[in-house]
């Protein structure tokens, strides 16, 4: 068994809390101006002994420069939300069903920044599972897990760097297909970031 899914939820709170650092986060100059806020929520759950992360396959809508990508739940923050940590629950419970009640909040990932110009918290938490969801169509085709093991193996992705004109370069990262789905981009980013932080508590 992966040393990882012998952590426990309080063990992955604290490293969360000693987190520091946007490991796989693109260049932002340093400066939050310009960018706007959102966040998404990386749930973590246990299947079959094992650690697996959740995620959504976007519905496909040509007005959505995200189309068809695979992501987490999450979006743009609303005035009415209390916190970054709020805005991940309402839109995970407006995506796919997910009762903030039964979401056990473990921490924050730094934020990282995407190339349409947000700048994103990623908030994990740990759920029950089996969990019946419910999918808002109009916003999410599906949605399935990956064990964090499979994601941790470094033979199943890859780092490419990135230029454009007038930027410095920034990873842009890479999975393989888990059974034809395709994770790449910021929720790579994401989750090859909590991988990494993860890591350092079981070496």
């Amino acid at each position: 068994m992966s040393r990882l899914n012998k952590l426990s939820p309080q063990q992955i709170s604290q490293c969360l809390t000693a987190s520091s650092g946007r490991t796989y986060d693109i260049p932002s100059n340093g400066e939050a101006q310009g960018y706007r806020k959102a966040a998404v929520l990386l749930p973590l759950l246990r299947n079959e002994q094992a650690w697996h992360l959740l995620f959504i396959r976007r519905a496909l809508n040509a007005q959505d420069p995200h189309s068809g990508q695979v992501a987490f739940a999450g979006g743009k923050q609303e005035p009415k939300d209390a916190d970054l940590q709020s805005t991940a629950l309402r839109e995970a419970q407006e995506e796919i069903g997910l009762d903030p009640a039964n979401v056990r909040i473990l921490g924050e990932l730094d934020f990282h920044h995407s190339v349409s110009g947000f700048q994103i918290t990623p908030v994990v938490a740990h759920i029950p599972w089996p969990f019946e969801l419910v999918l808002d169509q109009r916003e999410v085709a599906s949605v399935f897990t990956v064990p964090l093991h499979w994601l941790a193996d470094e033979s199943n992705h890859r780092i490419e760097q990135r230029h454009l004109p007038g930027q410095q370069p920034f990873p842009v990262v890479f999975f393989e297909a888990y059974k034809g789905e395709m994770l790449w981009g910021a929720t790579a980013r994401m989750t090859l970031s909590l991988i990494q932080l993860l890591h350092g508590a079981v070496r």
